[in-house]
């Protein structure tokens, strides 16, 4: 009998009745079957909803709309059974992000090939143009303006018009929007295939869940990749899948998702190799042979003698305590771990506040009291409030008539929260031009702490932005560095300065160097970590929360300090509440003294 398993769900059993009742010739009855009834693969399926959603977009209207499509075709790809069971058992709306809508759509593009809204849409704009929405920054209006007012057709055409000085010839484009197009370009192909940490993380836990529901005697599943390695982007999303043998030949890997099926005597080498990076496993291959053992895909071999239960287990054959995958990069780790000389890495449980929290008095969208109690719910001792500064026009800076409000209002929350929990004052001050801070000194005076972070003037120049932070950071009233570089990763470089620099005057002035937890920012890179503890400097883990949800991005945080080597030790924020209010109380005789 011809196999049928990866037809349409309404055809599959027609053509099982060709084959069966008419065998003299099932072929020529399936070939012209299939004339009428493309079936496309996920992946073809998930390039035709993008492309969907792209149309929408350029149609203009709600974005959400056009988003929604994106982050369906995503969802689509860590899909680990066949598209067409899904939509034969009707679970097409089990997926995120795929409502009734939705649904329609990829239930037809997935049966026919296309969809009549596709194919309207595709008449009006040519199919180069979509290739402009890749550019970071460069809006759906803006890519309509190009092709119609340029006739620019492709992102080719794009990168030679905007090298050319052609862009000036419509209205609202110049000079500024060239140099954000190629710098846009640029950073398109470099984030090309990668997504941010916290989307990885969603689409993960979203595959992890299906697997569990299609196959409920799974044990042990683990992500493995540059996402348990704690890459602040990550190309590839993969699971390590213990399994029994009776679900292997069901399983199957997504077009964006890739599962290592294994046994519980092969688990720990299976997620070891899984991990990577390939620079460690070629370091770790290269001290066993030195040390006699064969290291491949079935384990660490010498004579019989086989060790692949456990990544604990295959370290420790090799004289090595055990690395965490964060530090697993092929740089010094396998020297370090042989010196015995590895940090104990922080945790999450490690820290005891939050210090970076904006409320709806600034650009947050929840209250002081629904913030704090958010905090104290999770379990940490203090909340650091840090609502925008007055220059911050763009996030309702406070006034000084604000703060003495918010100072009121915390006194007040305070005197009910007992010994356990407090509220600390705090602010996020811009950094000025010249690198003053953003209220008088009487004002600075009465906060807890100050986040000093530039939000203005990028584009500096290296020397100029660099004194400006370092005039900020010898200011006697700035407790913490607010994100170093302003990077937002896959939209736009840090601006320039000389982080070594500005790494020796927080060492200096005992300022904290903030590590960003927001996904889109995650700064100070993690690569600058080491640098900067071995200049002296402590760092401090930072949400930069602007809802209570998002408290918990504090995750992410710690991800990038553990892959910077960071130890709890060096965090401002893992101190307990008594001993950072005894080295608050330290900053403010400084100030005194400065005053």
């Amino acid at each position: 009998m011809f196999p049928v398993r990866w037809l349409a769900p309404e055809i599959a059993e027609e053509a099982l009745f060709f084959t069966r009742a008419n065998t003299a010739e099932p072929f020529r009855q399936l070939k012209r079957l299939f004339l009428v009834m493309p079936v496309l693969d996920t992946a073809e399926v998930i390039k035709l909803l993008r492309e969907f959603g792209q149309r929408v977009a350029l149609r203009g209207g709600n974005p959400y709309r056009a988003k929604a499509y994106a982050r369906a075709a995503e969802s689509l790809g860590t899909l680990t059974v066949l598209l067409a069971e899904v939509i034969r058992d009707r679970r097409l709306r089990e997926i995120p992000g795929v409502g009734e809508a939705i649904a329609d759509i990829i239930t037809r593009l997935h049966r026919t090939g296309t969809h009549p809204g596709l194919e309207a849409m595709r008449k009006e704009i040519p199919a180069g143009v979509l290739e402009m929405l890749s550019v970071p920054g460069l809006r759906p209006e803006k890519v309509m303006k190009l092709y119609k007012e340029l006739g620019i057709t492709s992102l080719a055409a794009l990168e030679e018009a905007a090298k050319a000085d052609r862009l000036k010839g419509a209205k609202g484009l110049g000079p500024a929007l060239q140099a954000k197009i190629l710098q846009g370009i640029a950073i398109g192909r470099e984030g090309e295939g990668r997504r941010h940490l916290h989307r990885a993380a969603a689409l993960l836990e979203n595959a992890e869940q299906r697997l569990r529901q299609a196959h409920s005697n799974l044990k042990r599943i683990t992500p493995a990749g540059d996402f348990r390695r704690g890459c602040e982007l990550v190309s590839e999303l993969s699971l390590v899948v213990e399994a029994a043998e009776a679900d292997v030949g069901t399983i199957q890997s997504g077009s964006h998702l890739h599962i290592y099926l294994t046994d519980p005597a092969h688990y720990g080498i299976t997620l070891l190799r899984a991990t990577g990076s390939a620079a460690h496993l070629e370091q770790l291959n290269a001290l066993a042979a030195r040390k006699g053992f064969i290291f491949d895909a079935t384990g660490l071999h010498r004579g019989r003698k086989v060790v692949a239960r456990s990544e604990e287990d295959i370290y420790a054959a090799l004289c090595l305590p055990f690395i965490e995958p964060e530090l697993r990069e092929g740089s010094d780790e396998i020297a370090r771990a042989l010196k015995h000389a590895l940090p104990k890495l922080v945790t999450g449980a490690n820290l005891h506040g939050i210090l970076h929290a904006h409320t709806d008095l600034s650009d947050g969208v929840d209250t002081l009291e629904v913030m704090a109690a958010a905090t104290r719910a999770r379990g940490y001792q203090y909340f650091g409030v840090a609502d925008h500064s007055k220059s911050a026009h763009y996030a309702s800076g406070l006034s000084v008539e604000e703060i003495a409000a918010q100072h009121a209002e915390i006194e007040r929350l305070n005197k009910s929260y007992g010994k356990s929990f407090r509220i600390l004052k705090g602010i996020e001050s811009d950094i000025l031009a010249d690198g003053s801070l953003d209220y008088p000194d009487d004002v600075l005076a009465r906060f807890d702490f100050v986040i000093a972070s530039v939000h203005s003037r990028f584009k500096l120049d290296r020397k100029t932005q660099t004194q400006r932070i370092i005039r900020a950071i010898a200011n006697p009233f700035t407790t913490i560095l607010g994100h170093m570089t302003g990077r937002q990763l896959l939209r736009r470089p840090g601006y320039e300065v000389d982080i070594e620099a500005i790494l020796a005057a927080c060492a200096e002035h005992g300022v904290a160097v903030e590590i960003n937890a927001n996904p889109w920012r995650l700064d100070l890179d993690w690569r600058w970590h080491r640098r900067a503890l071995e200049v002296g400097c402590i760092m401090s883990i930072n949400p930069d929360a602007h809802s209570t949800d998002e408290l918990d991005l504090t995750h992410w945080g710690v991800e990038m300090a553990r892959k910077g080597s960071v130890p709890a030790d060096r965090v401002l924020n893992a101190l307990t509440l008594p001993a950072l209010l005894q080295h608050l109380k330290r900053r403010r005789s400084v100030q005194a003294r400065a005053a």
